[in-house]
């Protein structure tokens, strides 16, 4: 059994539709932990630090005025092959093709916005669960 760590972030659009807890409630459903959680305004560095790896691409400054734009939930969770399983509870990140009973199938909606406004965040990858962990919990 692998246990990992995990990065979720609830973004604006899901913490200003009041889904902070639906979101808490899938994962903690799916077996995994909640070893770490804050509600915060992330400031521009932050955000900048956080999304180095699309600074310059065209989407960089509108997905970084939209996470800007209101409260965001930072949680570290964790649990046997969390960071796996929790991207696929999330759906992918279009909501239009996210499959039913994920967060984004269920929850997201296209607001035909240059940014995808999809409710959540999840880490990728261990390296970058680990990264994305010490940005957000110093």
């Amino acid at each position: 059994m692998t246990v990992e760590r995990t990065l979720i972030l609830v973004k604006p659009d899901g913490v200003r539709r009041g889904l902070v807890g639906e979101v808490i409630a899938r994962v903690e459903k799916k077996g995994y932990t909640i070893s770490a959680l804050k509600m915060m305004n992330a400031d521009r560095a932050l955000l900048t630090e956080h999304y180095a790896e699309h600074e310059g691409k065209p989407f960089f400054e509108p997905l970084v005025e939209f996470m800007l734009s209101g409260p965001i939930v930072a949680i570290v969770a964790e649990g046997n092959r969390v960071i796996e399983g929790f991207r696929k509870l999330a759906g992918t990140t279009d909501p239009t093709t996210a499959e039913p009973g994920t967060i984004r199938g269920d929850l997201a909606r296209d607001q035909g916005t240059k940014v995808v406004q999809n409710i959540v965040h999840g880490s990728d990858s261990p390296e970058s669960a680990e990264r994305e962990i010490s940005i957000f919990f110093k």
